[in-house]
C-alpha cells in the first residue's frame, strides 16, 4: 500500500493541492487526504503544510519526494523487467512543432516493432519538459534548442533546424534571400507562447540590437499563428520544417533569419539514472542515437 501512497504523495507535490491531484489520480479527495495522514504516520514527520490556497513540501517533504521519485522509477523498472520487456508505456515529452511534424514517421516506426508498447506523447514548453524528464516523469524529452548540457541528463543531437521568418506573400519582406535583426525594425511580430526557446531568443537579440518592434500577438498553437500571418496581421519567427506546406502553395513567404546566435537543433535528452529497456533503446535506434546502447 505504501507504493500508492507515495504515488499520491508525488502527485499532491506535483499540483500543490489536493483537489488537483484527486482530480488526475481519480480518488476522492478525502481518500488524498487519508492516504498522506497515514504516510506521515509511518514517516513520523510532517510532509505537506498549506501556504495560502496551496499545499506546500516541508524539508521533510522534499527530502521524501527524492526517495518517491526513485522508489517510483525502480517499480516500473521492476515491472517491465518482470514482462521481459514486451509491454508497458514509453512516454515522451516535445514541443507542438517537435510533435506534429517530425516525430510521426519514428512513432510509426516504432509501432511496428513494438506493437505492445504504449506510447504517451506529452506537449510543453522546454523548461516544464526538462524538468519532467529530470523527474522521471517522462523517460524522454525531445526539445529545440541551441545545444544543450545538463550533468543530470544526457543530450543527443538529432538535427539542425533552420528558423525563418513567415511573412504574408506580399509582405515587404517576402522577396528577400535572408533577413536581418535590423531588418525588423517597426515590424508586426507575432509570437508563440511564453516558454518558448526561440521566441526568447529573437525578443533578446531584438533588445540587444535595439531593435523596435510591435508585439501584437501571441499564440500557443502554431496553425493560429500561420492563419494570421496568411491574413496580414503580423510576421512570425517559426521552424521552416512547421511551414512547409504553406510555402509550397504560396499561401506564406518564409525567409531564413540570419544571426550568429541562431543555431537551433532538435535534441533528444534522458536522465543520466534512466533504465534503458528494450523499448527505450529501439526508440532511441530508430530515430537515430545509435551509440546510446553501449553508453
Amino acid at each position: 500500500m505504501e507504493l500508492t501512497y507515495l504515488k499520491t504523495f508525488r502527485e499532491v507535490a506535483k499540483w500543490g493541492s489536493y483537489t488537483k491531484a484527486a482530480e488526475a489520480l481519480g480518488y476522492a479527495q478525502s481518500s488524498i487526504t487519508t492516504q498522506i495522514q497515514r504516510l506521515e504516520e509511518s514517516y513520523g514527520a510532517t510532509l505537506l503544510e498549506r501556504c495560502g490556497r496551496s499545499m506546500k513540501l516541508t524539508m521533510a517533504g522534499e527530502t521524501l519526494l527524492q526517495y518517491a521519485h526513485d522508489i517510483h522509477r525502480l517499480h516500473e523498472e521492476s515491472k517491465e523487467v518482470v514482462a521481459k520487456q514486451a509491454k508497458g508505456t514509453l512516454s515522451i515529452g516535445t514541443i507542438e512543432t517537435l510533435a506534429a511534424f517530425y516525430l510521426p514517421q519514428y512513432l510509426q516506426a516504432f509501432r511496428r516493432d513494438y506493437p505492445d508498447v504504449n506510447v504517451v506523447i506529452q506537449p510543453g514548453n522546454e523548461p516544464s519538459l526538462i524538468e519532467s524528464v529530470k523527474d522521471g516523469e517522462l523517460d524522454i524529452g525531445i526539445i529545440l534548442d541551441p545545444p544543450f548540457q545538463d550533468p543530470e541528463l544526457t543530450s543527443r543531437i538529432l538535427r539542425e533546424e533552420t528558423l525563418v521568418m513567415i511573412t504574408n506573400p506580399e509582405h515587404r519582406l517576402s522577396g528577400r534571400s535572408e533577413i536581418h535583426v535590423e531588418d525588423l525594425e517597426g515590424e508586426s511580430l507575432i509570437l508563440t507562447e511564453e516558454g518558448c526557446t526561440y521566441r526568447a531568443m529573437l525578443l533578446k537579440v531584438l533588445k540587444a540590437n535595439q531593435v523596435n518592434v510591435r508585439l501584437s500577438y501571441e499564440f500557443g498553437n502554431l496553425e493560429a499563428i500561420k492563419q494570421c500571418v496568411t491574413y496580414g496581421l503580423g510576421i512570425a519567427l517559426l521552424p521552416r520544417t512547421a511551414v512547409a506546406e504553406e510555402v509550397r502553395q504560396a499561401r506564406i513567404a518564409a525567409i531564413p533569419l540570419v544571426h550568429p546566435e541562431f543555431k537551433f537543433y532538435t535534441q533528444l535528452i534522458y536522465a543520466n539514472k534512466k533504465w534503458r529497456s528494450k523499448a527505450f533503446l529501439g526508440f532511441l535506434e530508430l530515430i537515430g542515437c545509435r551509440n546510446d546502447q553501449n553508453d
